[in-house]
């Protein structure tokens, strides 16, 4: 949940949101974290919420049982392309490692072309601020394009992001690989 109370505030209010949107949540499927927490507030509100987890997590006994749809799969790997296809958009919370590998893995996809769905962080408390300070950095050092930079919608408030996304135009550029060729 990370040591400031205004990480879980921030991803109840997000999932208070996206109920109140009728947009629903499709997620890890576990019962811990900020992403249980999120969980928690959709269904709270009335939301609809689908989980996908491996069954290595399940057996941990993590995953969330009072979900709207909780699909089970045998890996990690399964379990990013279901949620991939299943998603309209990608959206971080504050998190670790494996936050920020899916967030990164929804992102590099986008910028190859295999999927035009926005990528978004929730900066919550402003935490995201030194990886973004990182890709400015990476696109001034000629690593990263720069419209693939500007490809990360963000914001502090669930609501300007949500709008960020539902009004989000990948950009114009080169399509690297088509799906089929993965």
């Amino acid at each position: 949940m990370g040591i400031r109370d205004g990480y879980q505030h921030a991803a109840a209010r997000l999932g208070h949101v996206l109920a109140s949107r009728g947009l629903a949540l499709v997620y890890g499927g576990a019962r811990v974290g900020l992403m249980g927490a999120l969980a928690d507030a959709v269904l709270e509100a009335g939301g609809r919420v689908i989980g996908v987890i491996p069954e290595s997590l399940v057996a941990k006994e993590v995953a969330h049982v009072r979900l709207t749809d909780l699909r089970v799969v045998a890996s990690m790997h399964e379990r990013k392309a279901l949620m991939s296809d299943l998603a309209d958009a990608f959206v971080a919370l504050p998190g670790g490692f494996g936050t920020w590998e899916e967030f990164f893995e929804m992102l590099t996809w986008a910028q190859l072309g295999l999927h035009q769905k926005p990528c978004g962080l929730l900066n919550a408390l402003g935490y995201f601020d030194p990886l973004l300070k990182f890709v400015d950095h990476s696109v001034g050092e000629g690593f990263v394009r720069s419209a693939h930079g500007s490809m990360i919608c963000v914001d502090a408030s669930p609501e300007a992001l949500l709008d960020q996304l539902a009004s989000y135009n990948p950009p114009v550029v080169q399509k690297w690989l088509d799906r089929e060729e993965t």
